[in-house]
């Protein structure tokens, strides 16, 4: 059996995030995950770094701004990190009060009317990290390797199991920790995605009520621009439905017309690990070992992931990074 200082149960965004935290403080790292990254919720993430379905607010807003932060100082390297600073648009109703998401942002401001696409009757405009997914996640593998840290692909029954192999077990398990805790409270948001061509969408755009199951956001990607999306609570199919994809991609060429006609290259589904609340705290094993969950994080993986990340550091005694 192999031993570790720490185990990271979960290889998305929030679980390499951690790892590499953990790693560059010193302690001996091993990630282990079922799935290799590309195969995880994190890959298909639009990758907007944005706050979106996540609770709770005051918690989840300093997580957000810690990760706005941090991912601001990779967008400096595009090409590595896989993080671009990209100018866009967030509508909104227009009668809402800045929140403290809203009021922290640099550079954050209200849209012009000549700055909004038809139908939007209000937004907020900024530049925000857009970050390419699948080459976030190598970059991330590539930092945690270069720190020490190991990546092995096999599931855990139970987190005791890992406690076993570990004085320290980090869960960030996502949808996983339905069974692995066993949390009940966790459940699927289904998001359905259609990457196209890219027909000169140079800005992102969004529309996303956190309470609804259709939405509208357009993500330029280095490999194609992501179209979405969906939210549906409580659905578990992986497989894309062909109505959905039509839909998504009608409501998004009413905000940019030539993507009604651009070459669809791929359909995408992904489960959101949703929650009432993001479970971040600390306890102790049967076998004693310390265990920090870091799981339900909703549609804000790649959002919160850094800030997550410094809160798992201290909770596991490390300072605060």
């Amino acid at each position: 059996m192999t031993t570790s200082d720490v185990i990271v149960i979960g290889g998305g965004v929030t679980g390499l995030t951690a790892a590499v935290r953990l790693a560059e403080l010193g302690r001996e790292v091993r990630v282990v995950s079922r799935d290799p990254a590309r195969d995880t919720t994190s890959a298909v993430a639009g990758g907007l770094c944005w706050p979106y379905r996540v609770r709770p607010e005051v918690r989840a807003v300093a997580w957000s701004l810690r990760s706005l932060h941090l991912l601001t100082e990779l967008a400096a390297r595009p090409a590595e990190t896989g993080v671009r600073l990209v100018t866009g648009t967030m509508a909104d109703a227009g009668d809402a009060e800045p929140d403290g998401w809203h009021a922290a942002v640099p550079g954050l401001r209200r849209a012009t009317p000549d700055e909004l696409p038809p139908g939007c009757g209000a937004g907020w405009r900024a530049a925000m990290p857009l970050v390419d997914m699948p080459s976030h996640l190598r970059y991330l593998e590539r930092r945690l390797a270069r720190a020490g840290g190991t990546v092995q692909r096999r599931p855990f029954t139970s987190l005791a199991e890992a406690g076993r192999e570990a004085g320290t077990v980090v869960n960030c398990s996502g949808l996983g920790a339905r069974e692995l805790v066993p949390d009940v409270a966790v459940r699927p948001v289904q998001g359905q995605l259609v990457i196209v061509e890219n027909p000169g969408v140079e800005e992102w755009f969004g529309a996303a009520d956190a309470h609804a199951e259709s939405t509208t956001y357009i993500l330029p990607q280095p490999y194609g621009v992501v179209l979405g999306g969906t939210a549906r609570e409580g659905a578990w199919s992986r497989e894309p439905d062909p109505a959905t994809a039509r839909a998504i991609v009608e409501r998004c060429a009413r905000v940019h017309p030539k993507l009604a006609h651009a070459r669809v290259l791929a359909h995408r589904v992904g489960l959101r690990p949703g929650r009432t609340a993001v479970r971040l705290e600390a306890e102790r094993l049967p076998g004693g070992a310390l265990c920090v969950h870091n799981y339900g994080h909703g549609g804000a993986g790649v959002t919160v992931a850094w800030g997550c990340a410094d809160e798992v550091v201290r909770l596991t005694g490390d300072g605060t990074g």
